[in-house]
């Protein structure tokens, strides 16, 4: 009678679970305007009910949180994926590496040059490259370069020369100058790199640049590990509402409607597992399109601040998902258009002009050789083919699809212009660099 007893109140949980998957998908769909596939529509069901995700205790892995607590992945038939903290984007290389056969994971939240830098076996043991394929982009904008409260006279912004001189005068006292990023090549190497080369200084020259776990920045801040550091939220506004530091540049000021964090899996997985790939996919859009909604963002706030997500304080989120931003320097914009984006702008969609602009910044600062073929890594780790049949299957409208891999042109700050059809005059243009 126990164990009768016991398969009852499992149906029950998995009931419950499917109902929550679909109260929020109706809630998405409704206020996003769109008209998603009903709940028990016929579609290839998945090869497996599980995938262990990782990420990063950063507000834009905030989708795959919320596929699995809002119930998206369960929905899609995936009730048994694992979403699961890494403590560093070096551990998170390691567990890909690693894949669930060997206790690590199938896919995760990551820097959006990391599965090409995997692939390609650039950051990888003796080398050897891991397959990996891009299957979304997981939002744009909202990342941010803090400076120590040791410069709140300088209130420092976009341009950095007076942060050069004030380093060059620390240095001359023989002080060492760091600047903190996240994992070597990754997106806010590439924005901090960007930020102080426009100012005339040399990261690689004029200051050591240094790795640092994204949990772990407002920690190394408070007892002088670095001058200055760039990371996602919500450890900028922690920084600021701490008083060790303050922001001085969202980075969508460098490069407004940047493209940020990835969802990526092993190839392998992935060709294995078609069904349940696009299951994934479906789940995380979902999931986009409910944290896009501000009248979500409290609850959002609150889920991710959790001892198993986070384990941050609410008010360290929440301003910023809200487009408040208090750089800590005086500046406070209320109503931000640099605010994070996870689905509007077409910020889950995965251009492959996106992916090349890393990679040329990649062979700007010596990760990538010049005659590397890199349109031709593109087209083996980006599947963007893969995103466009999950959102139609998915019943996102035609309009919301973008209609080419490449978003164009793209201008920064300093009003230095990517051209994705001749990269090699982006290059050029660029003063401090470590190749041509």
């Amino acid at each position: 009678m126990a164990k009768d007893n016991d398969n009852h109140m499992e149906i029950d949980s998995g009931r419950r679970q499917v109902l929550r998957g679909a109260l929020a998908a109706a809630t998405v769909a409704s206020a996003s305007g769109l008209s998603l596939r009903p709940l028990y529509a016929a579609v290839a069901k998945p090869e497996v009910t599980k995938a262990v995700l990782g990420f990063i205790a950063l507000t834009d892995a905030s989708p795959l949180i919320i596929a699995k607590e809002k119930g998206f992945f369960a929905k899609h038939g995936m009730p048994d994926v694992q979403v699961t903290k890494q403590a560093s984007w070096g551990t998170t290389r390691d567990n890909l590496v690693l894949g669930s056969a060997g206790s690590g994971i199938d896919g995760a939240h990551i820097l959006t040059p990391m599965p090409y830098l995997i692939s390609s076996g650039k950051v990888t043991q003796n080398n050897v490259p891991t397959p990996m394929y891009v299957l979304a982009r997981l939002n744009l904008d909202s990342q941010a370069i803090s400076v120590a409260a040791e410069y709140a006279d300088l209130k420092l912004g976009l341009d950095a020369k007076p942060f050069k001189a004030a380093l060059e005068k620390k240095k001359s006292a023989g002080n060492a100058v760091k600047a903190a990023m996240t994992f070597p090549g990754g997106t806010h190497d590439c924005w901090i790199r960007y930020w102080l080369a426009a100012g005339g200084i040399d990261p690689d020259k004029d200051i050591e640049t240094i790795v640092v776990p994204p949990p772990q920045m407002v920690a190394n801040m408070k007892v002088g590990t670095m001058d200055c550091f760039c990371v996602g939220e919500p450890w900028n506004e922690q920084l600021k509402n701490q008083k060790i530091g303050y922001t001085a540049v969202n980075t969508a000021e460098i490069w407004n409607k940047h493209p940020e964090k990835s969802f990526a899996m092993r190839a392998d997985w992935v060709d294995a597992h078609p069904n349940a790939t696009k299951a994934l996919l479906m789940a995380v859009q979902e999931a986009q399109m409910w944290c896009d909604e501000r009248g979500n963002s409290a609850e959002l706030a609150q889920i991710v601040s959790g001892r198993q997500w986070f384990n941050c304080p609410v008010p360290d989120i929440l301003p910023r998902l809200q487009g408040r931003f208090d750089y800590g320097n005086g500046k406070i914009v209320e109503d931000s258009p640099h605010v994070m984006k996870f689905w509007r702008e077409n910020a889950s969609y995965p251009y492959r002009s996106h992916e090349l602009w890393f990679l040329v910044e990649g062979v700007r600062w010596g990760k990538f050789k010049a005659d590397e073929d890199l349109n031709g890594l593109i087209a083996k780790v980006n599947r963007e083919d893969l995103w466009r049949e999950a959102a139609r299957e998915l019943g996102v409208a035609a309009a919301q699809i973008p209609q080419s891999t490449s978003r164009g042109l793209e201008t920064f700050f300093d009003g230095k212009v990517f051209d994705p059809a001749n990269p090699g005059a982006y290059l050029a243009s660029l003063a401090i660099k470590r190749s041509s």
